[in-house]
């Protein structure tokens, strides 16, 4: 498929937000519902969600199937497979990582910068696989960078946590999910690839919660943690890796992983709206150089249509 990097930076902009307000979310929930299984019932809300989404999808249009016999069933199992490991992977160790950190650390703010690493992860992943990288898209990774230092790390880091080297196994992990989804989404379809693949997560976080959480489920408050468990399985899961997976479609991994990485600047701004935390001069300049750094990534695309027109 034809990459349009414009429209594919669109989609995955709103994905950002709804991510970014996701850590505050997170946040929430941390100390009520241990990691493994809140990422199981997440992952099946999510799941249900677009499988429901694609039975209405059916009714509307009839040639519309949730595996149509055009499709190959073999990439669909395999890219399913693998996109759900590395998300089951990537979301527990992010929500571990929540969890461990102290309660004097801005935990949302360090765990959105060190995830959001993956800007550089992926160009670095993209050279082994042989695709070629702009150079421009390495400058604006340096400068998203610097963009998250200014925004999360300005006034320094007292210590070094081991939340901080799970978060950084996340940021890896993350990368190669938004690899094997730029190999699998164009053959399979986006909204199946992603209901499939939040199926995958759920079973294995799900089996995971068995064995090291089974004593420590609180039904309770699960059920007081309804909202949360709903907007992380259906805004965050359901549509926004929904919105990750159609928008990779159209814009190169490199590309995507920069204009993904704005969920920390969100998360950010969530924290200030949600939580009355007020932005200071460096969280401000943080946030003016992350969005620099994606307007900067689509220059050549910019240009480019100013050409054709």
């Amino acid at each position: 498929m034809k990459k349009n990097n414009l429209m594919g930076s669109s989609l995955l902009c709103l994905a950002a937000l709804l991510w970014g307000l996701a850590f505050v979310v997170q946040d929430t929930v941390s100390d009520k519902i241990p990691p493994f299984i809140f990422n199981s019932i997440r992952s099946f809300v999510g799941a249900a969600f677009l499988l429901g989404f694609m039975g209405v999808m059916s009714i509307k249009n009839k040639d519309y199937t949730p595996v149509p016999k055009s499709i190959d069933k073999k990439k669909l199992l395999i890219g399913s497979t693998l996109c759900g490991l590395m998300l089951a992977i990537s979301t527990n160790l992010q929500q571990f990582g929540i969890t461990l950190y102290p309660d004097d650390v801005p935990n949302s703010a360090r765990s959105g910068f060190l995830t959001a690493l993956y800007v550089i992860i992926v160009p670095i992943l993209s050279v082994f696989v042989r695709k070629k990288v702009p150079i421009i898209v390495w400058l604006s990774s340096v400068v998203a960078v610097i963009g998250f230092y200014m925004l999360c790390l300005f006034n320094g880091v007292s210590g070094f946590y081991f939340a901080d080297i799970l978060l950084l196994c996340c940021a890896l992990t993350f990368s190669l999910h938004i690899i094997v989804i730029d190999r699998y989404c164009g053959a399979v379809g986006g909204v199946r690839l992603s209901a499939f693949q939040f199926i995958v997560s759920g079973i294995l976080s799900g089996v995971l919660a068995l064995i090291f959480e089974l004593d420590t489920i609180s039904i309770k408050n699960i059920i007081d943690s309804t909202w949360a468990i709903l907007y992380m399985g259906v805004v965050s899961s359901g549509i926004a890796y929904t919105l990750q997976i159609v928008g990779q479609k159209y814009a190169e991994p490199s590309i995507a992983s920069i204009t993904m990485s704005l969920e920390s600047v969100f998360a950010a701004l969530g924290g200030w709206v949600i939580k009355g935390a007020a932005l200071e001069v460096n969280e401000i300049v943080g946030c003016l150089l992350v969005f620099g750094a994606i307007i900067l990534a689509q220059t050549p695309e910019l240009l480019k249509k100013r050409v054709e027109s």
